[in-house]
């Protein structure tokens, strides 16, 4: 076997691949001898079909086989034993593979490999990055505050005597001429806001009598009140009376112990100014968090815009054109290709990076990740909830992680923000950052330019 790698520019390459009938031969004799064990031919006892018989029915498929097998290894191998700096995966010469005479003692193909040039990182030479700290003041408190008692599972229910705009009316919807009946909820939000009027002021066992296919604002609406299907709903008409027994209201809750539990959690919070406090350090958290996913963003731009690799535009055009089986045009991946190389250029510079100081990736810190997305979805109610969230995070993490359907996505979904997380750490440690303290406003229009930016 002749394996030969030609330079034509810095991020482009030819790897001829040459094998002889040794290379390839004593691996296909094995394969006939297993498959003589195994064809049943008419006129032959099991497992007793002789290897040229075998070789005249199979010989061509298995010669084919051994070769995309051996020729798969063997690219791989050069390629990692070169540390050849690869990007896409290698293309084969489809021409002259087509053109091969597989009866030749001598076969050669040849793959056009796509690299990246070659770079250093140095995170000494690197300028300062911006680090903010967002300063939540009165307004934003009392914003979020508002905000939380507006929460249904936090507001604080009345049951009024006479119904007023955004109540819950409960009660028994029937029609007398088709024995319509069922007990329902009409929640008033979903009736047509020019009817709306006519559910104002009605009381406790009193009736209100209304059309059931003018009264509520789409087909959905009307399903929910009658518990039907959307089809079989459709098919109603004509007047309803619905009979009030409950009239439901939410409001504002009472800054009082009850309700600085159920936001914080039990005891967490005594006053009024203690229950302020511990909001407003919720609030700095977030947007502690918030920070640092901006400076995260700036350090990766830092990167992009201090280390420079060259790319192979034409062959990753081709590359991706292939990979994707034609689901996008190539007019497609050329107005999105700058973004994909954006993104493979800092997948290059990390690789680098966590190459040059032993960064490692194990099951637990994956774990720990996980259960870390987990709570932060729960938001402030897993900290309300206390320690008995713990094992409900761990199972969902677990869970998560073991998906049947999605379980080595997801695995590898999490592992390349664990790999991320350590290198942004490493980052944070050797890069100079430049500190700023701004208010949320500010942070607001630093958001929206990263948006815009994108």
């Amino acid at each position: 076997m002749e394996v030969l790698l030609e330079k034509s520019s810095p991020t482009s390459a030819l790897l001829k691949i040459k094998l002889v009938r040794q290379d390839y031969q004593p691996n296909i004799d094995k394969t006939l001898k297993e498959y003589s064990k195994k064809v049943q031919l008419k006129g032959f006892r099991p497992g007793k079909v002789p290897p040229q018989v075998v070789q005249k029915m199979y010989g061509k498929s298995i010669l084919v086989d051994e070769i995309n097998t051996l020729l798969s290894s063997t690219v791989s191998e050069y390629i990692r034993d070169n540390k050849l700096p690869i990007v896409g995966d290698p293309l084969i010469d489809r021409e002259k593979t087509a053109a091969i005479n597989w009866d030749s003692t001598e076969l050669e193909f040849e793959y056009q490999l796509g690299l990246a040039s070659e770079f250093e990182v140095n995170l000494a030479a690197l300028p300062a990055v911006s680090a903010y700290t967002i300063n939540a003041d009165e307004k934003e408190l009392n914003e979020t505050i508002e905000n939380i008692s507006g929460q249904s599972q936090f507001a604080q229910q009345t049951h009024p005597e006479i119904s007023e705009a955004g109540d819950m009316l409960f009660g028994e919807l029937t029609q007398e001429s088709s024995a319509f009946s069922t007990k329902t909820a009409i929640p008033f939000e979903k009736i047509k806001e020019e009817l709306q009027a006519k559910f104002v002021g009605l009381v406790k066992d009193g009736t209100v009598a209304f059309d059931v296919q003018d009264t509520f604002a789409d087909e959905s609406a009307v399903a929910l009140l009658t518990g039907l299907k959307k089809e079989d709903a459709a098919l109603l008409a004509g007047e309803f009376v619905f009979k009030i027994e409950d009239i439901t209201r939410s409001g504002k809750p009472e800054m009082n112990q009850a309700f600085f539990d159920r936001v914080l959690g039990a005891g967490k919070a005594e006053t009024e100014e203690a229950f302020r406090e511990q909001v407003l350090e919720i609030i700095q958290g977030n947007y502690a968090r918030e920070a640092q996913t901006i400076l995260n963003r700036n350090l990766e731009q830092t990167l992009l815009d201090n280390i420079h690799i060259d790319l192979p535009r034409d062959f990753l055009m081709t590359w991706l054109f292939e990979q994707n089986e034609g689901k996008f045009t190539m007019e497609q991946i050329e107005a999105d290709f700058d973004q994909f190389a954006k993104s493979l250029k800092l997948s290059l510079i990390k690789n680098k990076i966590a190459q040059q100081d032993d960064i490692k990736v194990e099951y637990n810190d994956i774990l720990a990740r996980t259960e870390a997305m987990v709570r932060e979805q729960f938001g402030m109610y897993a900290s309300a909830m206390g320690d008995q969230m713990d094992e409900t995070i761990k199972r969902i993490a677990l869970n998560y992680l073991a998906d049947k359907e999605k379980g080595r996505e997801t695995y590898s979904e999490m592992f390349n923000l664990v790999f991320d997380d350590k290198v942004l750490a490493l980052l944070k440690s050797q890069v100079p950052t430049e500190s700023k303290t701004i208010d949320v406003a500010e942070f607001k229009e630093i958001v929206q330019g990263f948006n815009e930016s994108k």
